[in-house]
């Protein structure tokens, strides 16, 4: 029995139709109803919405059986037009280059989508740079290379015009020793010191999610910038530092954000050459409703000034560089799965587990830094009609043998469970996790338990069109580069 008669069957039967910060947070509604985090409760509260955040019954079945059944990705062109059109239009004195950092979603349609609307590439690894040039066709000139692994083969992507930021002394030593006496351009990633993560408050102290401080491996130490190091070596090979480049995290403090982005320009009087200043991105967004979102345009006038300041001091026009990727994709996607089981458990401590047919081999986030994601119940029929009115407390977990398979963590608490509450659900119900659109499709861990990877959707809102972008893996597809070892090994 397949699961389009499963939900048939469901219905016929009547059954469940730190932090001083520079500048003030708007709060996002993404939308009406979505969850609530009550900090008096280990219950966290979603209304039961006529649809997700760009979702409908409808839209979410015609996904569905575009992609061949769930689980899928689905990304709105709407939602990643307006996140783009606010990234362009972030205040800047002397011109801008929004580059996006591809890890959070590396799919060709949306890397074509954006370099469309004039958007570059940031990437953080050789394989990124060579996948964006080769199957999304972006101009090697458009793409920055930001990596904690220096690629064998990096001067054939700087020859082909791939910018480069050196991330260490070796790295720039490599850089050097490759390119010594020829004037080659470079860019030097600094860590300014400080970093600010979403999962923690300490700027110095180690984060999953803060690149910056002296508990981060990313970027060249800021004092080895002032003692004279990286210049002696910037000198040693005749290199011409033409950008300097610093992040402190993702869902950075937009105050610390702010008072980096102005000492990140005092490192920039230290090179007569630089000409561009890349501030990152690591922009916060609010997934759920009370949970704030970054203003673009608070946190970038102050900026302007700084710029300004710098040119009436040093006699130059530094260009602006940013580089979103959660504050572009985050909520411009969503998972959709399907409540494929529902167990109970009783007594002390007992709960209404929904379990879903994706899990962290989709969305790793939740296990990972206990991240909360907007979740809706919509029914398995399609049908806005269906929707119900009916509540109930919840935890919602994968589909692997894992314990940590959970989706409905505590916030910030990816060790112990919290419950929601959601629609009342039947198994055949789809279950969508909104804010799916960054960092899960591409930091999953698919392949456990041999689950394929799972197919990524394009939604037209507008007309309801639905466009496949990524095919489902085939249990072929995950095991087809084993080898048998050979005869007589055992």
């Amino acid at each position: 029995m397949n699961l389009s008669m499963i939900r048939s069957l469901v219905l016929l039967a009547g059954g469940c139709a730190y932090s001083n910060a520079f500048a003030p947070l708007q709060t996002t509604r993404w939308a009406a109803g979505l969850t609530t985090i009550m900090s008096s409760s280990t219950i966290l509260y979603s209304g039961p919405p006529q649809k997700s955040v760009f979702l409908t019954p409808e839209t979410t079945k015609t996904c569905a059986k575009v992609a061949g059944g769930t689980p899928l990705y689905v990304y709105s062109v709407e939602q990643l037009t307006k996140a783009a059109d606010a990234c362009l239009a972030f205040p800047n004195a002397y011109g801008l280059t929004v580059r996006f950092a591809m890890k959070a979603c590396p799919n060709a349609s949306i890397l074509k989508l954006f370099s469309s609307k004039g958007i570059h590439v940031d990437a953080s690894s050789g394989y990124e740079a060579r996948r964006a040039i080769y199957r999304a066709g972006i101009p090697a000139e458009h793409i920055s290379l930001s990596t904690q692994e220096l690629p064998k083969d990096f001067a054939d992507l700087v020859d082909m015009g791939v910018k480069l930021n050196a991330c260490s002394i070796s790295q720039l030593e490599h850089f050097g020793q490759r390119y010594a006496g020829t004037g080659a351009r470079v860019g030097i990633r600094i860590n300014p010191g400080v970093g600010s993560g979403g999962f923690s408050a300490s700027t110095t102290q180690f984060s999953k999610t803060n690149v910056g401080g002296p508990s981060s491996s990313f970027g060249i130490w800021h004092e080895l910038v002032t003692d004279g190091t990286v210049p002696n070596i910037v000198e040693k090979y005749g290199l011409n530092v033409e950008r300097i480049h610093t992040h402190i995290g993702s869902g950075s403090d937009p105050g610390i954000w702010q008072q980096v982005a102005t000492k990140s320009l005092s490192f920039c009087k230290t090179f007569s050459t630089v000409t561009t200043l890349n501030l990152g991105g690591g922009y916060k967004v609010g997934r759920n409703e009370g949970e704030a979102t970054t203003d673009l345009q608070e946190i970038g006038k102050p900026v302007i000034e700084a710029f300004r300041k710098f040119a009436a001091d040093e006699g130059r026009e530094l260009r602006l560089e940013i580089e979103p990727g959660t504050y572009l994709m985050a909520m411009s996607g969503a998972l959709v799965s399907t409540v494929q089981d529902i167990v109970q458990t009783t007594g002390e401590g007992g709960h209404t587990f929904l379990k879903l047919d994706a899990g962290m081999t989709d969305v790793l986030r939740p296990s990972l830094y206990g991240a909360i994601h907007p979740i809706t119940v919509l029914p398995g029929s399609g049908e806005t009609s269906d929707v119900g009115t009916e509540t109930e407390s919840v935890v919602v977990v994968g589909h692997c043998c894992e314990s940590g398979d959970l989706m409905t963590p505590k916030p910030g608490e990816p060790e112990d469970l919290a419950e929601r509450r959601l629609r009342k659900a039947c198994i055949g119900d789809y279950l969508v996790i909104d804010g799916s659109g960054a960092y899960c499709s591409a930091m999953s861990t698919k392949n456990y338990n041999s689950y394929p990877e799972s197919p990524e959707v394009l939604l037209e809102e507008s007309t309801g069109k639905a466009h496949l972008i990524r095919k489902r893996q085939s249990l072929e597809q995950v095991y087809q580069n084993e080898i048998d070892a050979p005869e007589g090994v055992f």
